[in-house]
């Protein structure tokens, strides 16, 4: 899976989090069942990992590691990068963007082929 569609497929993550969280604060009783895009992206990007029988613990740990090391680094790194954006929205004390705005820019961003 490219970057350009790990982060804009984290930030429709971040976005739908946004969105319950808000309908949970108009409606406390509200039902909250998500999409299940984090599962979804999980199942694409995490390899199947075959460990061989006799491996020991630091053996295992090892691939494991070696084999989800890399998709592990590219999610946490989309969510960082839209997390610092935000971040750095409100800490300048903007008030004229809001946080789904910020969000659509960067899904946009990443739609036209750009990089962080």
């Amino acid at each position: 899976m490219e970057q350009r569609e790990i982060m804009q497929r984290g930030v429709g993550i971040l976005t739908e989090a946004l969105e319950m969280r808000r309908r949970l604060r108009a409606d406390p009783d509200a039902d909250m069942t998500g999409s299940g895009a984090v599962a979804q992206l999980l199942e694409e990007m995490l390899p199947r990992i075959q460990l061989p029988a006799d491996a020991s613990a630091r053996e295992v740990a090892d691939i494991v590691t070696e084999k989800l090391g890399p998709a592990i680094v590219q999610i946490t790194s989309a969510l960082t990068f839209a997390f610092v954006q935000l971040a750095e929205i409100h800490d300048e004390g903007r008030t004229d963007v809001s946080s789904a705005d910020v969000l659509r820019s960067i899904s946009l961003h990443y739609e036209r082929g750009g990089k962080g």
